[in-house]
């Protein structure tokens, strides 16, 4: 085999790319598995937890190869993990040169997202849907998509300065929390609570948590942990940055 080193760099290309769009453990792991034995590698041990992958890989001539990739950061983009396992397939089937791989992985990390739109009007319905589904009124479910627009704009300059996940969810909990006690205060929203549990449901990470549950129960017991584990990390600091608001405003009371 031509390259080991660098083919088994670009199979790590592929796992880390399925791993940072929110990919469960299993899937990342069988994928790197496949790429390899699809390589010419006749054996291919992988380790992935939510912050390191570890590869081990041996040719037909007996050589050992060794590869690690740190994981600094993750989210969730299944347009991105659908794109990765239609290439994964079809690479498995007519392997392609490393070089092309990694350029076509590289592809699908910037390619632009050609529908915009989506996540912030996905913001609006979900929030404004949840507030009125939980009882609110109509002016609670306008005053919870407002606010809203205020996570989607925290969120998007939290990735841009690459803020810790941790930190960016209470500053959003926070600032959302204060929005919704501003539209209460001018009489835009009626009930307080229905409007910050409208804009919550758009910050509990639910498919970390399902992820995790999958990983411990296919086997995967150290990955699901730690992954259940910051997923109830980031459902703390939802409350801490309500509740450091709520505590100031006197809970909203007008």
């Amino acid at each position: 085999m031509d390259r080991p080193e660098q083919t088994l760099s670009a199979v790590l290309d592929a796992g880390e790319l399925l791993l940072t769009s929110g990919a469960e453990a299993a899937r990342v792991e069988d994928t790197m598995r496949r790429l390899a034995r699809a390589y010419g590698f006749v054996r291919a041990d992988v380790l992935t937890i939510t912050a390191s992958m570890a590869v081990t890989v041996r040719t037909a001539d007996d050589q050992v190869i060794t590869q690690t990739r740190r994981i600094l950061r993750r989210g969730t983009d299944m347009r991105c993990i659908e794109a990765v396992n239609e290439l994964s397939r079809k690479v498995c089937v007519n392997p392609v040169p490393p070089e092309e791989l990694h350029a076509r992985l590289e592809a699908i990390r910037t390619a632009p997202d050609k529908l915009r739109c989506r996540l912030p009007l996905a913001y609006l319905i979900t929030s404004g849907s949840f507030a009125v589904f939980f009882g609110g009124t109509w002016r609670d479910g306008a005053a919870a998509m407002l606010c809203s627009v205020l996570l989607y704009v925290i969120g998007v300059l939290g990735d841009r300065i690459s803020l810790q996940p941790l930190v960016l969810t209470m500053v959003s909990s926070a600032a959302m929390c204060a929005a919704a006690t501003l539209t209460v205060k001018t009489g835009m929203g009626q009930n307080l609570d229905y409007i910050i549990i409208g804009n919550i449901m758009l910050l509990i990470p639910g498919i970390p948590f399902v992820n995790s549950m999958r990983d411990i129960f296919v086997g995967d017991t150290i990955t699901g942990l730690l992954s259940a584990f910051e997923a109830v990390l980031r459902a703390l600091a939802i409350a801490a940055g309500c509740a450091l608001v709520l505590m100031q405003t006197g809970g909203g009371a007008v």
